[in-house]
């Protein structure tokens, strides 16, 4: 059975991905060992993760400053690695409050430092992007999160600023062009755009470190997982398989240049799908708007669960949108295929039609 999967997080995985790691599972690479077997300080595993990091390295462009880590604890855990091996304890870190994920990450940075918050369009429930606001000169970085998941907003244009910039890329990672040697520091949980749940992606530049002078704890030291090569302690090694085989597949495709092009044709059709089907509107400022998450709601509210009861028909999963905005959220992550969202949209013209 064919399902079309619109779920936020973790999401679709291509199906060569997929099916390669259902190979690894039996039997990795001739060895008579599951890929979940394997040791992780072993050549064959050591092969995989060199990959991954290659690869990230080539797609996204970077410069020989930047180091690239595979790290447990996901994006959360980074809200507070960041400023710990950043932000000074009289120190001042900028943040653009975006959602509720820069807003966690407001909170965690506030116990190593001091939080400037340049903007934040929390009044009108996260709908916009800011546009106006003054970072302060002394700040010792700009945080901003690239793309919200549960509001459907996307930074259209990375801010141009004169101090050094980090961005949690969690759910936009490799999804489109961008030039990444800007950041001072990118992390991203890879269950969206780049693999599975399990393993989280930071890379940091090499110059930013060992400037505070408070004590880290070993493992939240970004400078030891560079020293020791991401095998500080045992990595997530069946995550990070995957993310290296997604991230194969993502380079076959043409890179980041090669899926924005399939990304915003899919976000195009279910936007002209939303503006001009008279049952469904959108929830966010039309220049704003994410090509990964697609947040609509319905002029008649009471006929929300009867559509969302129609799409599980049809084999479309996936859409309910999140408890704070409501409505559907349809996620058009890197792989998710064109004609599923051509299946969504062909869904909400006949329920239109039908209750017309």
């Amino acid at each position: 059975m064919k399902v079309h999967n619109f779920n936020a997080g973790p999401s679709v995985l291509p199906n060569e991905v997929l099916y390669k790691a259902s190979k690894a599972l039996i039997d990795f690479e001739g060895s008579g060992m599951s890929i979940l077997e394997i040791g992780h300080r072993t050549p064959l595993f050591q092969a995989v993760l060199d990959e991954a990091r290659n690869l990230l390295r080539e797609l996204m462009q970077l410069d020989d400053d930047f180091e690239i880590l595979y790290l447990h604890g996901g994006a959360t855990t980074q809200f507070l690695q960041v400023p710990m091996n950043l932000l000074e304890n009289d120190g001042t870190a900028s943040y653009i409050d975006t959602g509720v994920w820069s807003n966690k990450a407001i909170k965690e940075a506030k116990q190593f430092g001091f939080v400037d918050v340049a903007a934040s369009s929390k009044e009108s429930n996260y709908n916009h992007i800011p546009k106006q606001f003054t970072i302060q000169p002394k700040s010792t970085y700009l945080h901003i999160t690239t793309n919200n998941t549960i509001y459907g907003t996307q930074w259209q244009k990375i801010p141009e600023t004169d101090v050094p910039l980090v961005a949690d890329m969690s759910s936009d990672i490799l999804s489109r062009q961008l030039d990444f040697n800007k950041f001072t520091l990118i992390y991203a949980g890879v269950q969206k755009n780049m693999g599975a749940a399990g393993t989280t992606m930071v890379a940091v530049r090499k110059s930013a470190l060992g400037k505070v002078t408070r004590k880290i704890p070993t493992i939240l030291d970004y400078r030891n997982h560079i020293e020791n090569g991401s095998m500080l302690n045992t990595p997530p090694v069946f995550a990070i398989y995957i993310s290296m085989l997604t991230l194969r597949w993502l380079k076959d495709q043409g890179g980041a240049a090669g899926i924005e092009k399939i990304n915003e044709k899919k976000a195009a059709l279910l936007y002209n799908e939303i503006d001009n089907n008279p049952l469904f509107r959108g929830t966010v400022a039309k220049e704003d708007r994410s090509r990964m998450n697609v947040c609509y709601i319905m002029d008649k509210p009471e006929l929300e669960e009867e559509f969302l009861k129609f799409c599980k028909k049809e084999d479309i999963i996936g859409i309910k949108g999140h408890r704070s905005v409501g409505g559907f959220r349809a996620s058009l992550y890197n792989a998710l295929p064109y004609d599923s969202v051509e299946v969504l949209v062909e869904a909400m013209k006949y329920f239109s039609l039908k209750k017309a």
